[in-house]
């Protein structure tokens, strides 16, 4: 639960020091995905803030999840179609991310520089990355184990 409030206490002196809203959906979105021990699709995101706010609509959600995506306080993970929070400082471009196929577990990392490849794909000025998302599928150490 640490982690969940970290991520929340970050969240609200980040919406504060940019001039933010941070709405009650905002936050909740937030809450609900840093609480899952697993990445959460948008419609298992709208459930649980169901049972919080009254009848929330799917804009609303989506709305939540595309504003925590686009500050870089959560990822999407494309393969899964799903959320997770991120465990890093919220302003990297790009995102690594280890995938349990077993247990669903998802652990970011992160690769500091861009592999050569791309960096002279940049430098030739054939290609400019902004963003990048690297999924590696396997299993966790302890779905290993197991």
């Amino acid at each position: 639960m640490s982690g969940q409030n970290n991520i929340v206490d970050q969240a609200k002196l980040f919406c504060v020091r940019h001039k933010e809203r941070l709405t009650k959906p905002r936050l909740e979105v937030l809450k609900i995905i840093a609480a899952s021990p697993r990445p959460l699709g948008a419609y298992e995101i709208l459930e649980k803030l169901g049972k919080i706010l009254h009848s929330p609509k799917p804009p609303t959600a989506y709305r939540a999840i595309q504003f925590w995506q686009r500050k870089g306080f959560i990822h999407r993970i494309e393969s899964l179609k799903a959320y997770v929070v991120c465990n890093a400082d919220h302003r990297h471009a790009g995102g690594h991310f280890m995938i349990c196929d077993d247990c669903g577990v998802v652990i970011e990392t992160h690769i500091r520089d861009l592999p050569e490849t791309f960096k002279n794909s940049e430098e030739n000025n054939t290609f400019s990355p902004s963003s990048w998302n690297v999924e590696i599928h396997g299993l966790c150490g302890k779905c290993q184990s197991s």
